[in-house]
């Protein structure tokens, strides 16, 4: 899959969980609930124990079904063995050159995290396909954004920190090209008292909020 073909997947379903789990199997079984809720698009945070080996079981499990991505990714190194292991883009919490410069040489959506307006524009000079606003629920959410692309319309940003389903439609309202979404999606604690239907609906959930604040900018 081209990395355009990964941003417009992205655009499309408008949610990208971030996956946050003890140990690979739980993060597995928290992939099979948000998959079956609609939700395709999948990021693999290096904090998950053996991430990089979950991102390559996932690419090989579900080939073009799924786009996985790898987050909190600090450095090109690691962000050159997710992209071997499978990984579709790249996100990470702050923004480092060398990691944008990797994954622009092997031809990856990468999108690194920037809070400020120096912060985003310097991100997207220095090659960022999208820039994730984090932690964007700290300095306002949904107004901040806002507030970002008034000026910045041409820079594509996802917000990440302080969405939630009561939120998602003032992201979108505010320009979001996609929400990044953590806990209040990734439910662990579901996975694991073996109630990963409430996982699933969270997944439905998220997906009909995005399509309705859509459908609402459009008429």
């Amino acid at each position: 899959m081209n990395k355009k073909e990964v941003l417009r997947r992205i655009e499309e379903i408008g949610v990208v969980p971030v996956v946050r789990a003890s140990s690979a199997e739980e993060a597995m079984g928290v992939i099979e609930a948000i998959r079956a809720g609609g939700v395709s698009v999948l990021e693999i945070t290096m904090t998950v124990p053996r991430a990089v080996r979950v991102i390559e079981q996932v690419a090989d499990r579900y080939g073009a079904e799924v786009v996985v991505g790898a987050g909190t990714v600090l450095d090109p190194e690691t962000a050159r063995a997710c992209i071997l292991a499978g990984a579709a883009f790249v996100v990470s919490p702050s923004l480092n050159t060398g990691t944008i410069e990797l994954c622009r040489r092997y031809s990856v959506a990468v999108m690194p995290g920037a809070l400020t307006p120096t912060e985003v524009v310097r991100a997207w000079q220095a090659g960022a396909d999208v820039v994730k606003v984090f932690p964007c629920g700290a300095l306002g959410g949904a107004k901040y954004l806002k507030s970002l692309k008034a000026p910045l319309p041409q820079i594509e940003m996802i917000p990440t920190g302080g969405v939630s389903l009561q939120t998602a439609a003032e992201f979108i309202e505010a320009g979001a090209l996609a929400l990044g979404v953590g806990a209040d999606l990734v439910d662990t604690k579901a996975i694991r008292a073996g109630q990963p239907e409430k996982v699933t609906e969270a997944a439905r959930a998220y997906v009909a909020a995005v399509r309705a604040a859509r459908n609402e900018i459009a008429s």
